[in-house]
């Protein structure tokens, strides 16, 4: 399914790069892409499968042809399901099965290049270091309880402004200790929010918007929305809020 030269990774390390990229395909597939998503899984057409690459790219295509093929193949027919159901709950489920699959092409790689107990148990806690696709795209990642990540290279420093009205923020640095301080405060109310597309952790100089829908978060060049055009947004609704609107059955 991908053009090129197939990579093929051998590390731990490099099979993990290999997950996180296909992993955050998918994401973008099912939420800041998921309007182009949807129209392509025309429920008339044959079995269709929602692929993720290395290189952070997603893609709606049939199965391989070859017989065994080179991957583990995702799940077949993601598009009969949807019409038959909400959006929001047909989403779900691909998440779920987008999941399952980056767990068995990475643990493919694993057996095929001769891990032991050892590197497995590596991969796998690195692997679940990060939020699932499914608590991506349902928003369950932001209410789970914070942990020292073994990955994460962002900063752990942000902050959120705790008012009703408030619908975007851009974290500034701190010019003194008092504003440090205040900083530290607001990381630990809110050091459990991801955002919503990517599932990442919010760096200290990013700009981020709050769904008025959902009231999830996003980094604003996932959703690609600029401070600029956030001023003249008097309700913000992410790309999967408006989608649910426009698409239910």
């Amino acid at each position: 399914m991908e053009g090129g030269t197939p990579f093929n990774p051998r590390t731990v390390e490099e099979v993990f790069r290999d997950f996180k990229g296909r992993r955050a395909g998918m994401i973008k597939a099912l939420t800041s892409d998921v309007d182009e998503f949807f129209s392509q899984c025309d429920p008339e057409k044959e079995n269709l499968c929602l692929y993720g690459f290395p290189n952070e790219q997603w893609e709606v295509n049939l199965p391989a042809e070859e017989v065994p093929p080179e991957l583990p193949e995702p799940a077949l027919g993601i598009n009969f399901a949807r019409d038959g159901m909400q959006s929001k709950d047909w989403l779900s489920l691909v998440a779920v099965h987008s999941d399952a699959w980056l767990l068995a092409v990475a643990f493919y790689f694993g057996a095929r290049f001769g891990f032991d107990k050892v590197d497995r148990k590596r991969l796998f806690n690195m692997i679940n270091d990060l939020p699932t696709i499914y608590e991506v795209v349902t928003g369950a990642a932001k209410k789970q309880p914070k942990e020292k990540s073994s990955v994460s290279n962002h900063s752990s420093s942000k902050s959120k402004s705790n008012s009703k009205g408030a619908k975007y923020t851009k974290v500034a640095q701190s010019k003194d200790d008092e504003e440090e301080g205040l900083e530290e405060e607001e990381e630990d109310e809110h050091g459990d929010t991801l955002c919503g597309a990517c599932g990442e952790n919010y760096a200290s100089d990013e700009f981020w918007i709050c769904c008025d829908v959902c009231e999830r978060w996003f980094h604003g060049k996932c959703v690609k929305i600029t401070p600029a055009k956030a001023e003249h947004i008097k309700q913000y609704k992410c790309p999967s809020c408006s989608s649910n609107k426009r698409v239910r059955p």
